[in-house]
């Protein structure tokens, strides 16, 4: 069976997003987890979708011009992530969304489909949220293992990635090790 990993870039203290409803701490988007070789497909949540589509998009099109919605040059991983994804199978959690300017876009409306997605032939799917999806997916059983780039501050208020997770769920520890700057990767692979 397929692995679901996610993959989030959160502060000291567990937030993805501030209080103005983003993580400016962050200054790349890029995938820095090490799933690349191991995946073959992404699942996104609905209220995420249009917005990395956009972003994604914008960096394609144009790769040397400061994207619309940061200001910011895109950095070189960016840019190379940016070249993968158009051809990599993208999965939307969702039942509103019909549309994607995507072709390889496809969605799924419930749970239940994501986990007949686990079971088709392929390779591991980056689970690359947005925090309500992954939260109902830990809640279904569905993550296999957590990938977490820690950036060192205390963001304060903000929407937590494990915010509204329910009961206790029982992680093992994969990998932990330094990142660029004083970032830290950690791995957990979900066990209950």
């Amino acid at each position: 069976m397929r692995k679901l990993i996610s993959g989030m870039k959160v502060s000291l203290d567990g937030q993805m997003e501030g209080p103005d409803g983003y993580a400016d701490w962050v200054k790349a988007w890029s995938e820095d987890y090490g799933l690349t070789p191991h995946i073959d497909a992404c699942l996104l949540g609905g209220g995420m979708y249009p917005g990395y589509e956009q972003y994604w998009t914008a960096m394609q099109n144009s790769p040397g011009e400061p994207l619309p919605m940061t200001g910011e040059m895109p950095t070189d991983d960016e840019i190379k992530w940016a070249r993968l994804i158009p051809d990599m199978p993208h999965y939307v959690l969702s039942s509103t969304l019909k549309t994607a300017l995507w072709p390889n876009t496809r969605f799924l409306r419930s749970i239940d489909e994501v986990a007949q997605l686990k079971q088709q032939p392929g390779q591991d799917i980056y689970l690359v949220g947005g925090a309500q999806m992954i939260t109902s997916l830990i809640n279904a059983g569905l993550v296999d293992e957590i990938r977490l780039i820690v950036h060192p501050l205390l963001a304060g208020d903000g929407r937590g990635l494990f915010d509204g997770v329910d009961g206790r769920h029982a992680l093992d520890l994969v990998d932990a090790k330094p990142g660029k700057g004083d970032l830290v990767h950690l791995s957990y692979a979900l066990t209950s």
